[in-house]
């Protein structure tokens, strides 16, 4: 079964982590994407743009609106995603919990609904 791993932070916090705190994550990242890419675990994945790049499309009364920014006003952030395959939810967490991510925002585990023809 598939699984979207969606990766949350507060991006002011991460970029207070500092030039070396941010290659320390980033060279963590390059080795946990190695160990599930080894494994057959790793589908795709990437590491967004920070949300002052973002627009929202809402669509009302069959007009489009275009906002700036993400959806909802949060603390933490859309960062980045892995689409995984996993055997179960329970594998899928303990994949998701190796996330560097994880230790300074959350990571929320989707199944994915595929979409039958």
């Amino acid at each position: 079964m598939n699984y979207l791993l969606l990766i949350y932070s507060n991006e002011a916090e991460f970029k207070a982590l500092g030039e070396a705190g941010l290659k320390k994550m980033s060279d963590e990242y390059t080795e946990f994407t190695k160990s599930i890419v080894q494994a057959g675990q790793f589908k795709a994945g990437d590491r967004l743009k920070p949300v002052s790049t973002a627009s929202t499309v809402r669509v009302r009364n069959g007009k489009a609106a275009i906002t700036d920014g993400p959806f909802a006003e949060t603390r933490e952030q859309l960062g980045g995603y892995y689409l995984i395959e996993a055997k179960n939810l329970d594998e899928a967490t303990a994949i998701a919990a190796r996330i560097p991510g994880a230790r300074i925002g959350s990571i929320e585990v989707r199944p994915i609904w595929p979409l039958t023809g």
